[in-house]
């Protein structure tokens, strides 16, 4: 796939203006505060697992609604006191999948937090997160789910949810409280970012070929899924543009960007058809924290660079936890 966006000095630029309404920070301050009425009630049950290097524990914590959600904590064998810790996000269809697939932030000497995602774990790993919610009509898929209105919308629950997550991650003995960062891919990027501008106090944001990010141009430029799910909707639901959108702002990462102020470490790919390179840089140049960088492939699609990014990771991040 030739490159189709714009260039890379325009891409370095490119900055969207910003989609937040009037009433955002309201609403996810409601949200929040709504969901943290309910009792964390965060629970690590202990896995018998054939590794000698990690410990491997089973989490159930209450997320949006007070709704179960499940997770993994994996930490250096024989941990004795409190380590910084890496809060992961998973991509789109994907679950937490089993824990031996999540073993390099352990073997780096740091806590690992992987969040299931509510309702998916059907096309990637395994999920064992329910999400009992219905919708109004909606197009297969998860990007149009409740669209119609931000407080039934999907993503209100799963950014809730991922907060929530750094919740859980923090209130266990063996997590340095203080020393936190998120990450994932795809759509753990656009959750990455969303809860980089939701919670205070981390120490770093890594997020990955990030998805959720300037839904407007992403909808309008690429014929792929996920995004590909809004248009077909909207194709069905002739007129309801506006509304739509007007709901997907409130979830739009380039509004978080605006809010984070945590470090930043970014990837893009210039071939990427899923999440298209512009729509990346729009959060990663509306981003509000000053430490920033942004790791670009070239010749990758949303594969992005793969390996190679996570082994910028292991040394970017530690950095930032370890200070």
């Amino acid at each position: 796939m030739p490159h189709f966006d714009l260039s890379l000095d325009a891409l370095r630029t490119y900055q969207p203006e910003l989609t937040a309404p009037d009433d955002f920070d309201s609403f996810w301050e409601k949200t929040l505060a709504e969901a943290r009425e309910h009792d964390l009630d965060a629970r690590f049950e202990p896995v018998d697992v054939p590794y000698t290097a990690v410990d491997v524990f089973d989490v159930t914590y209450a997320g949006f609604g007070g709704h179960p959600v499940k997770g993994w904590l994996i930490l250096p064998a024989g941990a004795n006191e409190p380590l910084p810790a890496v809060v992961e996000y998973i991509g789109y269809g994907g679950g937490r999948g089993l824990p031996h697939t999540h073993l390099r932030w352990a073997a780096a000497g740091f806590a690992h937090f992987v969040m299931d995602t509510r309702g998916q774990g059907s096309g990637g790993g395994v999920g064992d997160t329910a999400d009992p919610v219905g919708s109004t009509p909606s197009y297969p898929g998860f990007m149009t789910r409740g669209i119609q209105d931000p407080h039934e919308y999907y993503y209100r629950r799963v950014y809730t949810d991922a907060v929530r997550a750094v919740d859980a991650a923090r209130s266990h003995p063996l997590v340095d409280a203080t020393r936190i960062a998120v990450t994932g891919g795809s759509q753990g990027g656009g959750i990455t970012i969303a809860v980089a501008g939701l919670v205070p106090g981390l120490k770093a944001a890594a997020p990955d070929v990030p998805f959720l990010c300037d839904f407007r141009r992403a909808v309008t430029l690429t014929e792929r899924h996920p995004y590909r799910e809004i248009a077909l909707y909207l194709k069905a639901h002739i007129g309801d543009d506006e509304r739509a959108f007007r709901t997907l702002s409130y979830f739009d990462g380039i509004n978080f960007a605006a809010r984070a102020t945590a470090p930043t470490l970014f990837s893009a790919a210039l071939e990427d058809l899923t999440c298209p390179p512009s729509t990346v840089f729009a959060a990663y140049n509306h981003w509000a924290g000053a430490e920033k960088s942004m790791e670009v492939y070239a010749f990758n699609d949303h594969e992005g660079g793969g390996r190679f990014q996570e082994a910028v990771q292991l040394r970017w991040i530690p950095g930032r936890l370890r200070g």
